[in-house]
């Protein structure tokens, strides 16, 4: 990957049990990452960061901010 390529991840919230939970998704639709948030406002507020972070970071940079594993 270059720095140069289109970011595909995503961002996906899930409501659980106990709290929520936000997802990054990397482009093959696995999960890459998750944290898990206390409510909704505080899921809804790191999911639109994460998102931001996906349309101005490229997938390397991206990678690098969240401390993702690279690809297998």
């Amino acid at each position: 990957m270059t720095d140069q390529e289109p970011n595909g991840f995503t961002v996906r919230l899930r409501s659980e049990h106990h709290g929520w939970e936000v997802q990054i998704v990397d482009p093959g639709g696995g999960v890459a990452g998750a944290r898990f948030c206390s409510d909704e406002a505080e899921a809804r507020t790191y999911a639109s960061t994460v998102q931001q972070h996906i349309f101005w970071l490229s997938p390397v940079r991206f990678r690098e901010y969240y401390r993702l594993d690279e690809p297998a």
